[in-house]
């Protein structure tokens, strides 16, 4: 796998002229909208990349874009990749090395999820605080140790510091946010009324598909991550669909927007 980073990373530094990034994006499902806001000076689809996935979900666009945001250099993944397509944990996970290797050192991660907080509403912003990982563990393997330690820490697996610099954003800004923990299933079904009920119980107020995997692989890195999950349904819904999620997406991702180019700018 380490030389599968490598290649790729080497493809891509020949594509962006020495642009180097401070910050990686993960963008998830009907949230690819932040790129309208990205100076762009490099895009380069997923498919062009050696040993790349490429992502099959609608809502997932399959680029990877470089420019400035907040003042920062990024790049940004416009789609991510889950376990649910067929790839293996480390595949899923495979452009967050690369990234790493391009030069990030921090990592931005957004996803839709199913609020099972009775208090969260359609729409809410909510910082992920932690989270309880029930998708295979994309460590399990022989360890890189170029990569990062057998047994990593995963206790501030959300970095503090950030989630503090976004509470002030957010206050700043009268931009409306929750807290709480992310719970990842493999999906791809939506959750039965008993697994939302069970998702609660072992303590989680949100559940999605994705993210977990990604926070782990940067974090055996040593990069600090932020979070947010937009709640684009409830456990409480009669019923839910690929494109309502989307749509809720799209409705919240302004003030999504407004927050990480917010703390970008103070980074």
């Amino acid at each position: 796998m380490l030389q599968q980073i490598k290649e790729a990373t080497a493809f891509i530094q020949e594509k962006i002229d020495g642009f180097v990034p401070e910050a990686g994006i993960i963008l998830g499902t009907g949230l690819g909208g932040l790129v309208e806001h990205i100076d762009i000076l490099h895009s380069i689809d997923y498919a062009s990349i050696p040993h790349f996935p490429i992502s099959t979900v609608e809502g997932h666009t399959g680029r990877l874009i470089f420019g400035m945001l907040g003042g920062k250099r990024i790049v940004a993944m416009q789609g991510r990749f889950h376990y649910y397509e067929g790839y293996t944990p480390q595949q899923v996970v495979f452009p967050v090395r690369v990234m790493k290797f391009l030069g990030i050192s921090r990592l931005f991660v957004s996803n839709a999820s199913g609020g099972t907080n009775p208090s969260f509403r359609v729409g809410d912003l909510m910082v992920i605080t932690d989270h309880i990982n029930l998708i295979p563990n994309p460590l399990i393997g022989p360890n890189i140790d170029e990569l990062g330690p057998r047994f990593p820490d995963m206790r501030d697996a959300y970095d503090p510091a950030l989630i503090s610099l976004a509470t002030q954003i957010a206050e700043e800004n009268k931009i409306k946010l929750q807290y709480g923990c992310y719970v990842s299933l493999t999906g791809p079904t939506f959750e039965t009324p008993h697994e939302y009920g069970y998702v609660r119980a072992i303590g989680g107020d949100t559940v999605g598909m994705s993210t977990t995997p990604e926070i782990i692989a940067a974090r055996h890195m040593g990069i600090p991550c932020f979070g947010v999950s937009i709640i684009t349904d409830l456990a409480t819904d009669n019923s839910v669909s690929h494109e309502e999620v989307q749509a809720q997406g799209k409705k919240a991702e302004k003030e999504m927007t407004r927050l990480f180019v917010g703390m970008l700018e103070r980074l």
